[in-house]
């Protein structure tokens, strides 16, 4: 093997992103969430948190209609960022992409909203463990769409829809069986 040959090697997978990463592509920008997804600790809260923040400055201009283009949109535009961003770090699901959360976060906001802080802390705890323990179906939508290409990067977000709607099936039980801020 010459030196030649070894150049030709396979990159490794990008185990730490870094602001290089981060600004290298539009993609990867939005994949991880403006920069949230570089924390070293627990990236997926603080993309949630950068969700939550997100949602109420945006939540001053837009309505139920603009919401619910800005969440279609979304869907589409994190799905292509998810899936290249994957590609790029060579990492079927890497925990620092961090849009799959705040897309699912402000789901939940927009559907649970107005409603107190407390409200908004308990949908923020209650997503945060459908994401990490993976309990049910939202482990079951974790494994289905593993791999690469789209379908990977649609995996990528279809695991946190799923805990997104576990969580709102919570809050709506909660609602219906106790009276929560109702």
């Amino acid at each position: 093997m010459t030196s030649t040959d070894a150049s030709a090697a396979p990159a490794a997978p990008v185990a730490r992103p870094d602001g290089a990463f981060l600004f290298s592509h539009v993609a990867h920008f939005i994949a991880l969430g403006a920069g949230s997804g570089l924390s070293r600790v627990a990236p997926g809260t603080v993309g949630t948190l950068w969700g939550w923040a997100s949602f109420l400055l945006l939540d001053r201009w837009l309505h139920a209609p603009g919401w619910a283009l800005v969440l279609l949109l979304s869907t589409g535009i994190g799905w292509w960022a998810c899936t290249r961003t994957a590609e790029d770090a060579r990492i079927a699901d890497p925990g620092f992409i961090v849009w799959d959360e705040i897309l699912a976060f402000w789901l939940i906001l927009w559907l649970v909203m107005p409603a107190p802080f407390w409200v908004q802390a308990l949908a923020f705890g209650l997503f945060r463990y459908f994401d990490a323990a993976k309990p049910g179906p939202v482990g079951w939508a974790d494994q289905a769409f593993k791999g690469g290409g789209w379908r990977g990067g649609f995996g990528i977000l279809f695991d946190d829809l799923v805990a997104a709607l576990c969580t709102l099936l919570v809050m709506a039980v909660g609602v219906r069986l106790w009276g929560f801020w109702a």
